[in-house]
């Protein structure tokens, strides 16, 4: 498999008034076509600041990432992005919101309510195409940021905490979702979360961040059969490897607070 993105070197600093901030640190991630990566780590581990700088909207201090064999330098067609709170424009109604992006690349009316429909399809929300946000439940609203991204047919999908503001049962159902639609479009994903059972659910391969500056402290792949079981000794195991990393990080996150009161 070729490399899809190549991270190398990232740093990226945070100027305050007083001081600066290390995001991240020495990043060093190849990551091959077609797999689905999660990142995960506490709070203020880094772990959205990779992502964007991914993404294009946050260039690294220093160090390059290259994507589909170009260096990024700003947001692209390639990378689509999905974010926690819904990004959908309220004034348009769901097959306009997923349709939006097809208008201004140009694609021909034709073409785009074929691909649209077969989106909507895709996604259980062909009921609901004319329907507009406010009138659709937190996790539907997010099915319609997943197709408007889907609908750019990006090579790959960076998505940050897309599930955290849903209940269990529909961020199951939507990860169950995600998992048929990343098998069938064999797209690449790199996907933000600090929920240790749900990277171990979704992922190939689980990267574990360290609290501030952002390192790598973890690259883990996933063997598990798909679809995954989390009542399972493996997965179980797994989960208790993961949680220790992640328990540290936060253990030093709360020193550093607690630090920072004492100087205050």
């Amino acid at each position: 498999m070729s490399a899809q993105i190549q991270i190398s070197g990232v740093n990226k600093l945070f100027a305050t008034a007083d001081k600066e901030i290390v995001a991240l640190r020495d990043i060093h991630l190849t990551i091959p076509e077609g797999q689905f990566v999660c990142l995960l780590g506490p709070s203020g581990c880094g772990k959205s600041t990779l992502l964007n700088a991914i993404a294009g909207f946050a260039l690294p201090t220093s160090g390059s990432i290259i994507a589909n064999g170009d260096e990024v330098k700003a947001p692209g067609p390639d990378r689509g992005m999905v974010f926690q709170e819904y990004a959908l424009f309220p004034w348009m109604t769901v097959e306009k919101n997923i349709a939006f992006g097809l208008e201004i690349k140009g694609m021909n009316s034709t073409e785009i309510e074929q691909r649209v429909s077969h989106l909507l399809q895709m996604l259980g929300l062909s009921d609901f195409r004319q329907r507009y946000p406010k009138d659709l439940s937190g996790g539907m609203r997010q099915r319609v940021a997943i197709a408007r991204v889907l609908a750019l047919d990006s090579p790959i999908m960076l998505m940050d905490e897309p599930f955290g503001a849903l209940d269990a049962l529909t961020r199951r159902n939507l990860q169950d979702e995600l998992l048929r639609i990343w098998s069938e479009l064999k797209k690449t994903i790199i996907f933000v979360t600090h929920s240790i059972e749900e990277a171990i659910y979704l992922a190939d391969r689980v990267v574990v961040m360290t609290y501030r500056p952002g390192t790598i402290k973890k690259d883990l792949m996933i063997d598990l059969p798909r679809l995954r079981d989390p009542s399972t000794a493996e997965f179980n195991a797994l989960k208790r490897e993961l949680s220790l990393l992640v328990m540290e990080e936060q253990q030093r996150h709360h020193h550093h607070e607690m630090m920072l009161g004492a100087v205050d």
